[in-house]
């Protein structure tokens, strides 16, 4: 595009000639005119990116009824999607028999031969147990063991026992921070295990609580809840796996592993069925982590982080190694996608999602959900108030400090159907981007068990709730703010790189806070896109066609910025450069700058205010309002202040 730029300095243009300039024609006026070619909009890649399933993985979502235990077609590796799906462990270790018959017998049926009980002792070292084929990663995990439960504390050991004892739905659900008692009173939850027993000798007791609560046949309340975390469960035994792999508890490994005293009544006595790998009560928490957090996506990452942390604390209780936890977690991800899919749960969850909003919002007085994630995130009491530390939590707990066994660089695949599981967390977004963030976000390959051929070890949730990791093709947003949640505003928190261009449309409001680094650039046509962070626009051009564009920190933006007629420049300053603009390349403005100013920054008549900076300005805004104050915006050829005239009545 071409416009000659007149004579006449750029901060005395009329609004007329700013139109023309912006529009490609010749300025209005003819004398001394200067060529410039003006940036144009991104155009990025030209593709959206997409990702791919591993064609040669049967499906997880569309087997997962195969996880039985008890039946012969249902005993291998190849033919039970629950065995299959942790077959990383294979690596590591060879079962005694490849089969699910550790204490279990099943008839032949068909072309499927019966299957006799193995002779597995469950007693590591036994002429009859299994094989370890990576010591080092078997010597790591076992060692792990010894000493978190040599160095626990006893706010940990209690944590480890209430999570080993009572309903761990009940556990979870203190996860929901602020909103835990509004919960349990709406899920008609119960417990009779509030504390340590006081007698490590006691024999074990069992919750006589509920659980999950009350279900819609006797709960009004939130009873389609109660019924949709007990549907994601479906056919999510860990059993066969257990008696797939037959691998032992790590107190029978090693006697250097200090399980809970008050939980030393709990250990099993019959070896050859009380497998560790995969972790049970992990899988469980974290299936019903997910359930509670696609139902209450506002609390989403919280409750990841609380199911993961039950996982930890089985480790700390002395009942698991890390492995058996990752396994865990890997087969719960799939069933709770697997039930996500099923018909019956399909007709179940948006009506499960309506109750449970709203009971919340009548129980915390709101009107509708516009409020929810504030009040979700209010409350004093909140351990899981921290997002770093509980990022850093979750990270840690997904691959336990094992180093990597395999090449670290192989391209994430992403399971078929995964996509679900942040249909409620990010609503605005199509199945396919959904897909895309998975991908993005995923952790590197080479872990020990994490990389099935499916993918869904290397899912990183808590990382895919905070958006895109990378940008590897153009990322077309829309958010429509009269759909409210979500969809009216959010946040992305993870530092994105890639070469793909965001296109901002729709009335909803986007926070970008990462330190980003994508170079296909940024177009700007409708609603809001706020940045907080100094590099949160990534390292492109920006292109303002309409909407608010609101800086809250030293912005700092990698190529040019161009800002057309009715697009809103809207400046929070404050210190420590806050609310600025530093521009690469050009700065053409046109459209309405907006200046509030943080709390407890002020500045003095006279001031002068460094508003931006760029290699070269063009154009001015066409109106300047600051909030509190009468200003003077000053124009040169690299930037724009504003001085202080006078203080507004």
């Amino acid at each position: 595009m071409v416009f000659a730029l007149p004579s006449t300095p750029p901060h005395r243009l009329a609004p007329l000639a700013i139109a023309c300039l912006l529009a490609g024609l010749a300025a209005c006026n003819s004398d001394d005119q200067t060529a410039y070619v003006a940036p144009t909009a991104p155009t990025g890649l030209g593709y959206a990116a997409s990702a791919d399933s591993n064609p040669a993985a049967a499906p997880y979502i569309d087997n997962g009824a195969s996880n039985q235990r008890g039946k012969a077609c249902m005993a291998t590796l190849e033919t039970n999607a629950g065995v299959r799906v942790v077959a990383g462990f294979l690596d590591i270790w060879e079962p005694r028999t490849r089969l699910v018959d550790a204490g279990v017998t099943a008839p032949a049926d068909g072309d499927c031969p019966a299957v006799t009980s193995s002779d597995w002792s469950g007693l590591p070292g036994s002429a009859t147990d299994g094989t370890v084929k990576n010591q080092s990663v078997h010597a790591y995990n076992i060692h792990f063991v010894e000493q978190l439960t040599a160095n626990r504390t006893a706010e940990q050991e209690l944590a480890a026992y209430l999570d080993d004892r009572r309903g761990k739905n009940y556990s979870l659900s203190d996860g929901m921070g602020p909103l835990t008692d509004a919960w349990r009173a709406g899920s008609k939850q119960t417990t009779t295990i509030t504390d340590m027993p006081a007698d490590a000798t006691s024999v074990k007791y069992d919750d006589k609580g509920n659980n999950r609560g009350l279900g819609s046949d006797s709960n009004t309340d939130m009873g389609l809840a109660v019924d949709f975390i007990n549907a994601l469960s479906v056919d999510g035994s860990t059993e066969p796996a257990k008696r797939f792999y037959k691998y032992a508890r790590p107190w029978r490994w090693s006697s250097a592993v200090k399980v809970v005293p008050t939980l030393e009544p709990a250990k099993s006595g019959t070896p050859t069925t009380d497998g560790g790998f995969i972790s049970g009560h992990t899988a469980e928490g974290v299936r019903d982590s997910l359930a509670m957090a696609y139902l209450v996506p506002e609390r989403y990452q919280e409750m990841l982080a609380r199911g993961l942390e039950l996982g930890e604390n089985r480790i700390l209780a002395g009942m698991h190694s890390p492995l058996d936890v990752i396994g865990g977690r890997i087969q719960a991800l799939a069933v709770v996608a697997y039930n996500l899919h099923r018909s019956e749960v399909t007709s179940l969850k948006q009506s499960a999602y309506t109750q449970t909003h709203t009971w919340l919002n009548q129980q915390l007085g709101l009107g509708d959900d516009s409020s929810l994630w504030d009040a979700a995130h209010s409350g004093s009491q909140d351990r899981f108030a921290d997002h770093a530390q509980i990022k850093a939590d979750y990270l840690r707990r997904l691959t336990f400090g094992f180093t990597p066994i395999a090449a670290t660089d192989q391209p994430a695949v992403v399971p078929k159907g995964a996509e679900i599981l942040l249909e409620t967390r990010l609503p605005y977004l199509s199945d396919e981007q959904r897909r895309v963030v998975l991908q993005s976000t995923a952790l590197p390959s080479g872990y020990p068990l994490m990389d099935d051929a499916e993918g869904w070890g290397r899912l990183n949730l808590f990382a895919a709730a905070d958006g895109y990791g990378r940008f590897d093709g153009d990322v077309d947003l829309l958010m429509d703010a009269a759909a409210g949640g979500f969809h009216a505003s959010d946040r992305w928190r993870n530092d994105i790189s890639g070469a793909g261009k965001l296109s901002k449309r729709g009335s909803g409001s986007l926070i970008l806070s990462g330190n980003n680094s994508w170079t296909g650039g940024t177009d700007l046509q409708e609603g809001t896109l706020q940045a907080s962070s100094p590099t949160a626009l990534g390292a492109g051009d920006l292109y303002q066609r309409g909407g608010t564009l609101q800086v809250d920190a030293a912005l700092q933006i990698g190529g040019h910025y161009t800002q057309q007629p009715g697009a809103i420049l809207h400046s929070v300053l404050g210190s420590n450069g806050s609310g600025r603009l530093s521009i690469t390349g050009d700065a053409i403005l046109a459209g309405e700058l907006i200046v509030t100013l943080q709390a407890g920054y002020q500045p003095t008549v006279g001031d002068t205010l460094q508003l931006l900076r760029c290699d070269a300005r063009h154009g001015s805004f066409s109106k300047v309002t600051v909030a509190g104050y009468t200003v003077t915006p000053i124009y040169s050829a690299h930037g724009v202040q504003l001085r202080i005239d006078g203080q507004q009545s």
